[in-house]
């Protein structure tokens, strides 16, 4: 078990390391007015940390990255504690972590500066328009248990860098890197802007109740219930949900490298990624070359948690019962005729599944229709590209996809074709490391975006529009009450010639 169930007069949630079973620490279970208090406080500081600015949050969040490098080591022992993550998985966490703080802390100056839009008509020339951004108050932010402090890369920091105060309920499966990112903020001296609170859905729920803008990362059946919750609250939120990528892999592509490529996309973090490889549909020509390529690939996965070095590629999966999803789904694709070319079974050690490929897979089965997130690659070999996409779109999922071709071009046009919030040509996962794009799901993978650049804090935000008189004003408007009958017909008249075109401009009916 990698986390214990509560208890009626249980108190705590231990934390077990899902490679070998042993504890890896505890966490309190928090109720519903422990979490409301901590909201009460967090609102009390909110006012200064917005108010010191861009300029004055960059210098503590800087300070807070320095304390994320210098104590890297202990935040990959605590991610591979709880996780079952090999290191070489856990080690870019703190990497990825630290490289988010840089890129929102730097430009959050330039990304929340005010706008001044053009008037849209001459007779708004006299006024000065100005929207201006101004955070939520409190954010709440709940987060899974794949990515324990990568998430909160894309998550809590452009929330911080954003000037809102944030309220952090992680996963009860891995809470413990929360503990650790809430400490390390701490102990640079921030202000105490942030928060964090532990237990399971009832905490979560709480932590809905009292933000003013909730983010969800999870699966698409939690997701629904976070935002009906919203709804009746009438309280902004964005989700990001499950994800079934595919990968296309056409005859003209460099099959060695879409072997790579897909191997690594399917198989990092033993497959538990939002947007790894799910399925992959390989054009006929290429079919046999690229399955053989692939599979090799995945047999030489070292597999396995070390306690020093970097002896293995991948761990094991985070609770048993994604691990018996894992199972259940190559099961099924076998009694269905599908062959396995690697791996596919669990090994016996903790949750471990050993990393698979599956061949003749056809697009009914679980491992095409489901969401398995886990390390198995069921690959579907198809007539062309159009097939290819057909496939691609054919799911209830709309998170990312990859095209693999010799001719860029071409797979841009494939890009634009598929239905998802993001096409990777020639790599896997790359858009997930590149802030200034988007990052959302379409369909059923999910309701707004991460990242994105400006758009990535000013999600964060109530945009305020202001105006101003750019000239001397007079005792009264021309469409006001004060004004003379024959003054209001003068401002309809100028109204109607700058919102009309050609003999409609001055009241004139068009000639038949």
């Amino acid at each position: 078990m990698t986390a214990v169930q509560p208890k009626s007069d249980q108190a705590t949630i231990t934390v077990h390391n899902p490679a070998d079973g042993r504890v890896a620490g505890t966490v309190p279970i928090e109720g519903a007015e422990a979490v409301a208090a901590k909201a009460r406080e967090l609102r009390l500081f909110q006012p200064e940390w917005e108010e010191i600015g861009p300029r004055g949050r960059k210098v503590w969040m800087n300070k807070w990255q320095d304390w994320i490098l210098d104590n890297s080591e202990h935040l990959v022992e605590v991610l591979m504690s709880e996780t079952g993550k090999s290191r070489s998985d856990a080690s870019l966490e703190p990497v990825a972590l630290a490289d988010s703080i840089k890129y929102w802390a730097g430009n959050a100056e330039e990304f929340l500066s005010d706008r001044h839009p053009k008037p849209h008509s001459l007779l708004f020339k006299v006024k000065k328009l100005t929207t201006v951004y101004r955070p939520y108050p409190l954010v709440g932010i709940i987060e899974p248990w794949n990515f324990p402090l990568a998430m909160l890369a894309l998550d809590v920091v452009p929330a911080l860098a954003a000037g809102a105060a944030v309220l952090l309920k992680p996963s009860e499966v891995t809470p413990l890197s929360a503990v650790e990112f809430v400490r390390g903020w701490n102990e640079v001296g921030a202000p105490p802007i942030l928060g964090l609170a532990t237990g399971y859905g009832d905490t979560g729920a709480a932590v809905i109740e009292n933000a003013d803008y909730v983010h969800f990362t999870g699966s698409t059946a939690t997701g629904r219930k976070v935002a009906v919750a919203c709804a009746q609250q009438l309280k902004p939120f964005s989700l990001e949900l499950g994800g079934k990528d595919p990968a296309i892999v056409l005859a003209d592509a460099d099959i060695e490298r879409a072997a790579n490529g897909i191997a690594w996309g399917g198989m990092f973090n033993s497959g538990q990624v939002c947007i790894s490889v799910e399925r992959v549909y390989v054009e006929a020509p290429v079919y046999d070359e690229f399955v053989a390529k692939l599979t090799d690939n995945v047999r030489s996965i070292r597999q396995g948690q070390e306690s020093t070095g970097l002896k293995y590629d991948t761990g094991a999966m985070a609770t048993p019962a994604q691990r018996d999803i894992v199972d259940r789904h190559v099961r099924e694709a076998v009694a269905d005729g599908a062959r396995v070319l690697a791996g596919g079974k669990p090994t016996g050690v903790g949750t471990f599944f050993q990393p698979t490929v599956l061949a003749d897979v056809t697009p009914t089965m679980s491992c095409i229709a489901e969401e398995t997130f886990g390390p198995t690659l069921p690959v579907v070999k198809v007539a062309d590209e159009n097939e290819a996409v057909r496939l691609a779109n054919d799911s209830v999922y709309g998170l990312s996809a990859s095209v693999w071709t010799g001719d860029i071009e071409r797979g841009e046009r494939l890009a634009r074709r598929l239905e998802c919030g993001a096409v990777n040509i020639n790599d896997a996962l790359t858009n997930v490391f590149c802030p200034p794009l988007p990052m959302g799901g379409w369909k059923e993978s999910g309701i707004g975006y991460r990242s994105g650049g400006a758009n990535g804090l000013i999600k964060f935000c109530r945009q305020q529009a202001i105006t101003a008189p750019k000239l001397p004003t007079q005792k009264s408007e021309l469409m006001w009450y004060s004004s003379s009958r024959r003054q209001g017909k003068l401002a309809l008249a100028a109204m109607r010639a700058m919102a009309g075109r050609g003999v409609r401009r001055v009241g004139l009916r068009p000639k038949n």
